[in-house]
């Protein structure tokens, strides 16, 4: 008895913490870093409430619209303490981060850490904000997705749930390393909310201080401001793929400045997304005249291919490939389509080949290349892509019929007949790999077995049941 007391013990000393159980600990580490944020107006009215955090004894983060028409800031601590903002250090419109220049006693403040990795979906985080005032308020939750948006980069969807004066709370992982800045709600679903990454406040450019009385002047004068506030209402739809809401958003802040090219970047994306390929190319093509951009070059050749306009597409991709050569192999893979399609068989071999060489795992690429081979004969080279296509995609039944299909155009017909049957033993109702094993076993003199093959097929697909018997009796 005194064992198995002694062996319970030892096995509940070994069990780890839970994420639940390290949350009050996580808490009480991070509260003194994050603050709250109160701006004034002109009269030196109260004007609005929000969050931030500190990166450094002096320099604040927070959300580019909590400072937004401010003429005086202040931070709150956990405390009650309060420290002056003196101005604005960086700001990214786009993402809506600001860095703010704080006068704070350096040994009271506690900076967090970035961690400039992408999160994992799954992955425990917690949100410290200020909603309705309530100065330190602790959500927690997990990251749900990480989504890439195309021209403007990863954001970050959270269950934490972020509640209006919770704009600019640092979203914090186990860890205690701040992954993101909370930015955008969802407010038609239920705790859908986002973060804009931690990676994206690093890349900031900080410049010279500007007072938020200066920065307000400048934003009247600057028609981007109003601008910036459709963009950021369109990638709150945007984040959650709907296109069909983000649009018009993005469409007001191309009307309100036209040369924003972000905003014509995305309304070119969503116009491609929607189908309205005309619009799309249009759209992009004003973005990349005023910044380019591999993802609208890209965006331009998708538009082109729908509407078959092969040379158009082709030299957009090549444009895509030219801004961003490391990271080209979808657009590779996408010239490989329209060389496909424009009957240019060489060219969409080298076009896969080149996304396969960026990519070694890229499987669409494989696919692509392994039927062009085929299709052109030249089985040799189509065996060897099926083979490396068969290590990357192990359970897939349509990489061993594929190669049995090419040791049958070969003549090997035993390896044919054992890579239909694998086909079958991954995928039991693999209508075309029994058709395939019937031919070849007929081919191969053996009738009674092809008969088999076709006695399977008639209680499993009667389409293909009906060409195996076309070919056992012609």
């Amino acid at each position: 008895m005194k064992s198995i007391w002694l062996s319970f013990i030892l096995l509940t000393a070994v069990v780890p913490a839970t994420a639940q159980d390290l949350l009050p600990e996580l808490v009480r580490r991070i509260k003194p870093s994050a603050v709250a944020i109160e701006t004034f107006d002109a009269r030196g009215e109260k004007r609005s409430r929000g969050s931030g955090f500190f990166i450094d004894t002096d320099r604040v983060v927070t959300n580019r619209h909590v400072i937004e028409g401010a003429f005086r800031a202040e931070v709150h601590s956990s405390t009650g303490t309060s420290y002056p903002v003196k101005g604005v250090l960086a700001v990214d419109a786009e993402g809506d981060i600001a860095i703010l220049l704080v006068e704070a006693p350096p040994n009271l403040v506690r900076p967090l850490s970035l961690d400039r990795t992408s999160p994992q979906e799954g992955e425990s985080v917690v949100v410290i904000g200020n909603p309705f005032g309530l100065e330190g308020s602790v959500t927690n939750g997990i990251v749900s997705a990480v989504r890439d948006i195309p021209t403007f980069g990863r954001i970050i969807q959270i269950t934490a749930p972020i509640s209006p004066g919770s704009s600019g709370s640092p979203v914090v992982n186990m860890q205690g390393q701040v992954i993101g800045v909370a930015t955008l709600q969802v407010t038609s679903g239920q705790s859908v909310n986002f973060a804009i990454p931690s990676e994206r406040i690093s890349q900031l450019q900080i410049g010279p201080l500007t007072s938020l009385s200066d920065l307000v002047v400048a934003a009247g004068r600057n028609k981007r401001a109003r601008a910036v506030q459709f963009f950021r209402d369109g990638l709150s739809f945007l984040s959650k793929d709907d296109c069909e809401k983000a649009l018009p958003y993005f469409e007001k802040a191309v009307d309100s400045d036209s040369n924003y090219a972000e905003a014509w970047a995305q309304t070119g994306f969503c116009n491609e997304k929607l189908g309205r390929h005309p619009e799309a190319i249009e759209a992009s093509k004003k973005a990349v005249s005023l910044r380019p951009s591999s993802e609208s070059y890209f965006n331009i050749g998708l538009a082109n291919y729908y509407l078959k306009q092969y040379r158009e597409a082709a030299e957009a991709y090549r444009q895509a490939i030219r801004l961003d050569p490391y990271n080209a192999a979808d657009a590779y893979y996408a010239i490989g389509l329209v060389y496909r399609d424009w009957g240019r068989a060489d060219d969409e071999i080298q076009a896969y080949k080149q996304a396969i060489r960026l990519r070694s795992d890229y499987t669409s690429a494989y696919e692509r290349l392994g039927s062009r081979y085929f299709r052109s004969k030249k089985y040799s080279e189509a065996l060897e892509v099926l083979k490396q296509l068969a290590n990357l995609k192990p359970g897939d039944a349509a990489v061993p019929n594929s190669l049995g299909e090419t040791y049958l155009e070969m003549g090997r017909m035993n390896d044919a007949v054992e890579a239909f049957r694998q086909a079958i033993r991954l995928k039991p109702d693999f209508g075309r790999a029994y058709y395939n094993l019937g031919k070849c076993l007929l081919a191969m003199g053996n009738r009674d077995a092809a008969l088999e093959q076709y006695n399977i097929l008639q209680n499993l697909d009667q389409d293909w049941a009906e060409k195996l018997n076309s070919l056992i009796n012609p």
